[in-house]
């Protein structure tokens, strides 16, 4: 099994999490305060994966908002989902009760227009993401209006599903890159693979947080059966989603040795939000935010 550093209780002073709304109780604003986005540092965590100064990736995490809604210069309800790309090099992450927190203290808060609401989404999140500093990538905002709600599809991840092997599986606590192989010695192959049976839990709550995860590559062949265990040991990992994703991403470029790779899980949403990290060993264009049946 892979060894962890000892963890900090979250709530102690010091902590990244201290202070932070999730797990505790809260009292739901209604006027408009970019003051509730809690910034999270992405650097502890990436550390434990050896991780310093610059990733050794690219990518962006990938989030959908169903519950905003706002007020109209006469004050009647406006309502539209969110689409927000967060850019993966910047330097701290959004967590997500404060951002749910944000968006709902737009409800009795009344804006001109919906351009105004995105503007200023765009502008609150990226200041966040970058903890006040200078924004050197900003947060990219898209909003759907209601005429738009039919065109949202529902789609599943494409790729060779690992969930067709009949396998046993007994490592659930931790992460366990030690059940990655490759075939070294065989011709390079391309494919891409996905699982529905993803699983980890939220490190403050414990709540479950289920996923589908699909897996880009070109190198070695990946032993499937070992790549399947290993997304099952995920299952009572406790981490946040960006983390669980590049930890998979960081195991699997040490321990495959792909030429190029990409990890891509999409997360079913709690509190009206999901969240759903990409990275990349190369720079593409990334996936069109599409949820899945389970989201």
């Amino acid at each position: 099994m892979s060894t962890t550093l000892p963890e900090q209780p979250m709530r102690e002073p010091g902590h990244a999490l201290h202070g932070a709304p999730l797990g505790q109780p809260t009292v739901y604003a209604d006027q408009y305060d970019p003051a509730l986005l809690f910034p999270i540092p992405r650097a502890p965590q990436r550390a434990r994966l050896g991780i310093g100064g610059q990733p050794g990736f690219f990518g962006a995490d990938l989030w959908t908002a169903f519950e905003l809604s706002w007020l109209n210069a006469r004050g009647k309800p406006r309502v539209a989902i969110a689409h927000v790309m967060v850019p993966c090099e910047s330097t701290h992450i959004v967590e997500s009760k404060s951002f749910k927190l944000y968006l709902n203290s737009f409800n009795g808060t009344r804006v001109d227009d919906a351009a105004e609401v995105k503007r200023r989404i765009q502008t609150d999140v990226s200041a966040a993401l970058w903890q006040g500093g200078p924004v050197r990538a900003s947060a990219s905002v898209r909003l759907i209006a209601p005429e738009d709600f039919d065109r949202e599809p529902v789609r599943e991840l494409d790729g060779l599903s690992l969930d067709r092997l009949d396998i046993d599986c007994d490592a659930y606590a931790e992460p366990a890159p030690e059940l990655l192989t490759a075939a070294f010695d065989e011709q390079p192959v391309e494919e891409t693979l996905t699982s529905r049976l993803l699983k980890s839990n939220c490190p403050v709550t414990g709540q479950p947080d289920w996923g589908s995860v699909q897996i880009r590559y070109a190198g070695p062949q990946i032993e499937q059966a070992g790549l399947l265990r290993y997304i099952v040991s995920f299952r009572n990992h406790n981490d946040f989603h960006e983390h669980c994703v590049e930890r998979m991403f960081t195991d699997l470029w040490q321990r495959c040795k792909p030429t190029k790779l990409s990890v891509y899980a999409r997360y079913t949403r709690r509190g009206g939000l999901d969240i759903n990290p990409w990275r990349t060993s190369h720079p593409g264009k990334p996936p069109v935010n599409e949820r899945t049946a389970r989201q």
